[in-house]
């Protein structure tokens, strides 16, 4: 049975929301993509009820069965962690809402999922998304494609690893387990 993951790269100004579905074999589809835009001039309740009541709809319309977020642990600028933050707790609380499984992933894992490297530039990042969903183009802005890229991280890290019933592991697989050993070995450094 498919697994769909919702992926969120939490903003207050562009908040990413990437819907995918992994295929028994592993395959990976998208279902859909968008960026959440709010103004900085309106009202921080009202940017953050609109993004609020975006996220409910698709959980509702869409019925994933996992919300996959991005873990940010620090920043220069305070009011973009605050906004991250912000939209961050707005997740957890429609996921309680709705009896959704959160999972956190930082930047490093998503890029090294994704990428094979914790030190992916973000054009790295979108050629990847489009060529793992077999999409013709990246999806913009960047928010889109890192919110399917956190959605797929979670994919694969959920699959496990573990061997097929060929006992040869697929793509995903190997892609998944060469992602976790350059993590490893990026923490022992």
């Amino acid at each position: 049975m498919p697994t769909r993951v919702l992926g969120i790269d939490p903003g207050l100004t562009r908040c990413g929301v990437g819907l995918i579905e992994a295929g028994a074999s592993r395959k990976l589809s998208l279902i859909s993509v968008e960026t959440i835009s709010t103004d900085s001039k309106t009202e921080l309740v009202d940017r953050i009820g609109h993004i609020a009541t975006r996220i409910e709809n698709l959980i509702t319309s869409s019925k994933p069965d996992a919300i996959a977020i991005e873990r940010v642990f620090a920043q220069q600028n305070l009011r973009s962690v605050m906004g991250v933050a912000q939209v961050s707790g707005v997740v957890l609380m429609l996921a309680n809402k709705y009896s959704i499984p959160v999972f956190m992933h930082t930047p490093s894992e998503v890029k090294a999922a994704v990428t094979g490297s914790g030190r992916a530039n973000k054009v790295q990042v979108g050629n990847m998304v489009a060529r793992i969903l077999g999409l013709k183009a990246i999806p913009k802005p960047a928010d889109s494609a890192d919110s399917l890229a956190i959605a797929i991280c979670h994919a694969w890290k959920s699959a496990g690893g573990t061997v097929s019933a060929s006992k040869e592991m697929t793509a995903a697989q190997k892609k998944w387990q060469q992602a976790e050993q350059a993590a490893t070995s990026a923490k022992r450094r």
